[in-house]
Formats: structure tokens, C-alpha cells, sequence
């Protein structure tokens, strides 16, 4: 990949959306420069257990759950946060040509490179985006580094995609959404489609991800695409057999 995507995670729910986007992004050899805001830091300990400190950021720390957050017996779903964050610990210490790389950056850094439109990109994800991020980006807030560089990617036409996971949706975050897009963002709610196949909770994770992904431009065979036989087949027997 030719330029870095940027990785934003925020306060709204569905923290595992961002992890498996962040697994295929390096797999597929991104450099990803990741940003955290401190409500994105609560939500990835309440749902998936794993606790990031923000200031002395350290990769392994997103990647592994202490031992007193694993719970006793395994729901699928714990099996499928451990199976997701082992796949992400692997492509953070995969080595060799193809993979990429993470850079991190504090979310109150406004010297990161992201926060500048000289410093260019492939695009930036806010992945979760909570409905505060979302209206702090429509408004031209530029309070922390997300925000700064959502506006920086807005005002240089660079594609900018925001997935709002929050249901209902009142009028507000409904004309939010719309300012956003006539600002040239994309809006990808995190709603998973069921024709692809679906036989586990790793295949609705990965069909939101499969968007997002060909929104940046990245290739993947995550998802069995309509109107064909065998697209994606080897990625839904590969996670099939993850998460069964």
C-alpha cells in the first residue's frame, strides 16, 4: 500500500469491529497510525477485557486480556473475542514483506503527523464512531487528534468513513449523519447483511469489516459477494472453522 490508513477507535460499542479491521489492515500490509480516545479505551475493557493505557500505549496490551478478565467458561462469544485477538497479536508480530505496521499516536497529540493535511493518507476509519465523535466531525470541533484529523481528511477530499454503531438514532445523530455525508465523509453503520453465509459471529464481524475495507480500497476475501458462487468461500470455511 502506497500511503497509511488511519484508525480511529471511540467510545461506542462494538470495540471488535476495530480489532479484526486492525488484523486484515496489517495483514494486507498497511501501516496504520492508531489513535484511541479515552471513552474508546472504557469500551474495549467492558466488551473484550483488554486494558490500554493510553500514555505508555503498548501494542501486547490490546492483544491480550489478563488473566482475571477471561472469564471461567467460554460463551462463543469470549471464544470468538480470544480467536480475534490472538489473529491480531499474530499480524502485530508477523515479520517479513506483505505485513505492515502500527504506529500509535495519543489522542490529545495535536504534533502527530495525522493531525496535518501535509501528511498524506489512503483514508482514515473511525471504527466504532459514537455519536459524539460524529457530531464533534460534522461541527468542526477539532478537540483531540480524532477529530483534527477527520476535519484534515474532510478538507483535503480524502476518504473519511465513520461507522456509527448507536440504535435507535434520533433526529440529531440522523441529520449528523447526513452533514457528514454532504461534507464528503461515509457513513457505514456497523449492521451486518445475512446473505453471505453466515454460520458464525466471526462472519457478521467480518462482513462489516469487508466494507469498511473496500471503502479504503483495500483487497480482501472476507465475505462471499452477491451474485457469486465462490467469492470469499475460503475466508468463511477459514473462519468457520475459528469460530465453530
Amino acid at each position: 500500500m502506497n500511503h497509511p490508513i488511519v484508525l480511529a477507535v471511540t467510545g461506542a460499542s462494538g470495540a471488535l469491529y476495530a480489532v479484526r479491521l486492525l488484523e486484515v489492515l496489517l495483514q494486507r500490509g498497511a501501516e496504520v497510525h492508531l489513535t484511541i480516545s479515552p471513552s474508546g479505551r472504557v469500551v474495549l475493557h467492558q466488551e473484550l477485557g483488554v486494558l490500554v493505557d493510553l500514555d505508555r500505549f503498548r501494542l501486547r496490551d490490546l492483544t491480550h486480556r489478563p488473566k482475571n478478565a477471561v472469564p471461567r467458561e467460554l460463551s462463543e462469544m469470549q471464544r470468538t473475542v480470544d480467536e480475534m485477538l490472538g489473529g491480531l497479536d499474530a499480524a502485530v508480530h508477523a515479520t517479513g514483506a506483505g505485513y505492515g505496521r502500527v504506529v500509535y499516536h495519543h489522542p490529545s497529540d495535536f504534533m502527530a503527523p495525522v493531525a496535518s493535511g501535509s501528511f498524506l493518507t489512503a483514508g482514515m476509519i473511525v471504527c466504532p464512531c459514537s455519536g459524539g465523535t460524529l457530531s464533534a466531525v460534522v461541527h468542526g470541533a477539532s478537540d483531540n487528534l480524532i477529530q483534527r484529523a477527520a476535519d484534515v481528511h474532510l478538507k483535503e477530499g480524502r476518504k473519511l468513513v465513520l461507522v456509527p454503531r448507536e440504535t435507535p438514532l434520533s433526529s440529531i445523530q440522523l441529520d449528523n449523519m447526513k452533514r457528514a455525508c454532504d461534507a464528503g465523509a461515509v457513513v457505514l453503520p456497523a449492521t451486518p447483511g445475512w446473505y453471505h453465509g453466515v454460520r458464525t459471529i466471526g462472519d457478521l464481524i467480518d462482513f462489516v469489516v469487508a466494507r469498511i475495507l473496500d471503502q479504503v480500497g483495500v483487497d480482501h476475501a472476507l465475505i462471499r459477494r452477491w451474485g457469486t458462487a465462490d467469492a470469499g468461500t475460503a475466508a468463511t470455511e477459514e473462519m468457520s472453522t475459528r469460530f465453530s
